[in-house]
C-alpha cells in the first residue's frame, strides 16, 4: 500500500501530516515529474546487507533512550503541525500564520513537493519499519496505518530537513541553530523507533534536493525573498521564548543521540 505523504494546513499552526486523495491537483512549485527522487537515493538496505544490519543494531540499542528527555521530545516530533513551533528557540521567535503568513503561504506549497519526493521512493523500496522486524518500544501507538506506511525514506526528516532549509536560508543569522534542530528532528525518529537511520539520513537528501529543485523555480525565489523579509519584521515584534526551555533543548539535540 502507497503511504502518502501530505502536509496539510492546520488551524493550531502551520503544517500537519495527513493523506492527500491520489486524484489531488499538484499545487507545488515543481512541474510534475520534474524531480524523481526514487533515482536520486540511495537504494534502501537489503536484509542483511552491512547497512541492514547496522539499522537493526541502533534500533536495537536507542530502545535504551525509552522514557528520557531525548525519548520525550522525539514524541513532541512526532506532531507536525508544531514544526514551525519547534524551531522557535533557533528561530528567536515563534512563527504563526497570523505574524508570518507569506511564510506559511509558502511551505503550504511546498508541502505538495515535499510529498512527492517522499512518494515515490517509499512506493519503490516498500522497506519495512524497523519495529516490524525487531520487537522493541516505540514512542506512538503501533497503528495499522503507520506499519503499512514505509520506512525508506523518512517523510517527517524530508519535511523537517526542507523546512529547516528554507528557514536557514531566510535567517542566515540563525542558520547553524535552525540547521542543529533539523538534523535532530530527523534523529527523533529513530530515537521513536518508528524509522531506521539509513532512513532518515535518506530524508536528508531527499530534502536537499527538493530545496535545489526549487531553486530553479522563479516563483519560489520571489515568494523567499518576501519571506526573508517577514522574517525579520516578525522578530523585531516578538519576545524570545523561555531561556531555560531552549537552553535544555539546546542540549538535547547538541549531538546524535545513537
Amino acid at each position: 500500500m502507497r503511504a502518502k505523504l501530505a502536509l496539510a494546513a492546520c488551524a493550531a499552526l502551520l503544517i500537519c501530516g495527513t493523506s492527500l486523495a491520489r486524484d489531488e491537483a499538484p499545487k507545488g512549485y515543481l512541474p510534475p515529474g520534474a524531480l524523481d527522487t526514487a533515482k536520486i537515493l540511495s537504494p534502501a538496505p537489503r536484509p542483511g546487507e552491512p547497512r541492514d544490519e547496522a539499522d537493526r543494531k541502533t534500533f536495537l540499542a536507542s530502545r535504551a533512550l525509552k522514557d528520557t528527555p531525548r525519548w520525550a521530545l522525539a514524541q513532541n516530533d512526532v506532531d507536525e503541525k508544531k514544526i514551525l513551533a519547534d524551531f522557535a528557540c533557533a528561530l528567536g521567535f515563534t512563527p504563526t500564520p497570523e505574524t508570518t503568513p507569506r511564510l506559511t503561504a509558502l511551505l503550504q506549497k511546498v508541502r505538495h513537493d515535499v510529498r512527492d519526493a517522499v512518494n515515490a521512493p517509499k512506493d519503490l523500496y516498500q522497506r519495512k519499519r524497523p519495529y516490524l522486524v525487531d520487537d522493541g518500544p516505540i514512542c506512538v501507538d503501533k497503528s495499522v496505518s503507520l506499519a503499512m506506511s514505509p520506512d525508506y525514506p523518512s517523510g517527517h526528516t524530508t519535511w523537517g530537513w526542507t523546512v529547516g532549509l528554507i528557514l536557514a536560508e531566510v535567517d542566515p543569522q540563525d542558520a547553524t541553530a535552525i540547521l542543529v534542530r533539523a538534523r535532530a528532528y530527523g534523529e527523533s525518529r529513530v530515537v521513536c523507533g518508528v524509522h531506521n537511520a539509513s532512513a532518515v539520513e535518506a530524508g536528508r537528501t531527499n530534502a536537499s534536493a527538493v530545496v535545489a529543485a526549487l531553486h530553479g523555480s522563479k516563483t519560489f525565489r520571489d515568494d523567499l525573498d518576501a519571506v526573508r523579509a517577514e522574517i525579520a519584521a516578525a522578530r523585531a515584534g516578538q519576545a524570545a521564548g523561555p531561556r531555560a526551555q531552549c537552553d535544555a533543548e539546546a542540549a538535547l539535540v547538541a549531538r546524535t543521540p545513537y
